[in-house]
């Protein structure tokens, strides 16, 4: 899911004509074969990409008014910021009551698919929007369930990176870490607590992010967070072993701001990195923004991927992250709606969007505008399309992110306040995660 800093309040915007009640706009043929033009207008939601939910209206605004110039087809603009997401629409899943077209964190594909309150991009419906082939293949696969015809389509690629700052590596006479032990050596030598600096910066708050580097580290031993069937396998030894790796970067390295535990956003430690009070992060390609705002130079980090250790299964360096299409199945407009999933996932408008909402693209073969640095650029889109690996595919995906993420919240402030968390702990903690997943599915 995109970790744009998150805002409460959910703005509302309107192109065309007044705000009316979702439910997908009736103006087209209530059949759904309306070939779309004429008075149709579609209502979408949009998730906040942008620095604020008006830069989002800013920013989206021409790109729509351009796709009514082409198609006839006026769209009702919603931006909603990411703490109401998630709940507008699981409730308009079950009223009956959405848009027509809707972002999705893709992280909650599968949960949502599982409603069965959305259009499946099956052959005639994925044709429609360009066919498959055009989209990266990792990013598709986020799109539902394995083996199913997805739910939603990527719309906006993000990946992780480790931020380094140069200046500091090269004053230390460091390199950029290719392993996981050279992190840690280098985090610990570039670690000063005593002159407030420190080599890493955690959102070890965010039970978002929390969850996410819980799934790379696990990845990165080999381990599953589900098995075939669905069920839960969190206290597998690969699992905990991951988390109790990320967990000892403020335990046992030391080379994290105990403090951090308080960090519930990735803004808040990549503010920390920005102003070079820490000498690395790690974060989505979206952090550029906030970087540059804070007054760093882009020629002042780099990134490099997130390391594994030396001897890991795989190079998993990230999840599949970003913001998916879809469309609600209950739409009276359905041709209308798939020309619009048409026109935003096609390269020009991929291009447009790109560098404002600093986002990867989704095709195949089409190159990154978020940054001018070529290096940088390059590495993110090869971590998005090589070495990252969808987050579980499966209906309790969301429980899994709230179960997990929140008990490594609760073992990051024990750490924080003096406390050890051990192996045993960890494996603990995660069997409580997984029976309250299992209960409920």
């Amino acid at each position: 899911m995109r970790l744009r800093s998150l805002v409460a309040a959910a703005a509302v915007s309107a192109l065309g004509i007044s705000l009316a009640a979702c439910g997908g706009s009736d103006s087209g043929d209530s059949s759904g074969g309306s070939s779309g033009g004429g008075d149709q207008t579609l209502t979408y939601w949009a998730s906040n990409q942008g620095t604020s939910l008006d830069n989002d209206k800013e920013v989206l605004t021409p790109v729509l008014e351009k796709f009514t110039a082409e198609t006839g087809v006026k769209v009702k603009l919603e931006v909603i910021g990411w703490n109401d997401l998630q709940t507008r629409i699981q409730t308009a899943t079950t009223s009956g009551q959405g848009p027509d077209v809707v972002n999705i964190g893709n992280t909650w594909a599968a949960s949502l698919q599982a409603t069965e309150a959305f259009l499946p991009f099956d052959g005639a419906a994925m044709d429609a929007i360009g066919g498959k082939d055009k989209f990266v293949p990792t990013a598709l696969a986020t799109g539902g369930k394995e083996g199913t015809d997805p739910t939603s389509v990527p719309l906006y690629g993000l990946a992780y990176g480790l931020y380094y700052n140069k200046a500091m590596f090269a004053a230390a006479g460091l390199q950029p870490p290719k392993t996981w032990e050279e992190m840690v050596a280098a985090a610990q030598k570039l670690t000063d607590p005593a002159k407030k600096t420190w080599g890493m910066a955690l959102a070890a708050g965010s039970y978002t992010e929390n969850v996410h580097f819980a799934f790379i580290n696990g990845a990165q031993n080999g381990a599953d967070w589900f098995d075939k069937d669905g069920k839960p396998t969190f206290t597998t030894d690969g699992n905990v072993q991951g988390v109790l790796r990320y967990l000892d970067l403020m335990q046992k390295d030391k080379v994290a701001n105990p403090s951090n535990a308080q960090y519930d956003n990735g803004t808040k430690s990549v503010n920390d990195f920005a102003t070079k009070k820490v000498a690395m992060v790690i974060n989505q390609n979206n952090a550029d923004s906030s970087i540059v705002a804070n007054g760093m130079k882009p020629g002042e980090y780099g990134v490099v991927p997130f390391p594994a250790p030396k001897d890991a299964a795989a190079p998993v360096a990230s999840h599949v992250a970003g913001i998916n299409l879809s469309i609600f199945k209950n739409t009276k407009n359905k041709d209308a709606a798939l020309k619009f999933v048409k026109y935003m996932t096609d390269a020009p408008t991929q291009t447009t969007l790109g560098k404002p909402f600093a986002s990867l693209p989704v095709l195949k073969d089409a190159k990154p505008v978020f940054t001018t640095d070529a290096a940088e650029a390059a590495t993110f889109q090869d971590i998005y399309n090589t070495k990252s690996k969808p987050l579980p595919l499966v209906p309790a995906e969301d429980q899994y992110e709230s179960t997990v993420g929140k008990a490594m919240n609760a073992m990051f402030a024990k750490i924080a306040t003096g406390g050890t968390v051990t192996a045993d702990e960890v494996k603990a903690a995660l069997k409580t995660a997984e029976d309250q997943v299992a209960a409920s599915s």
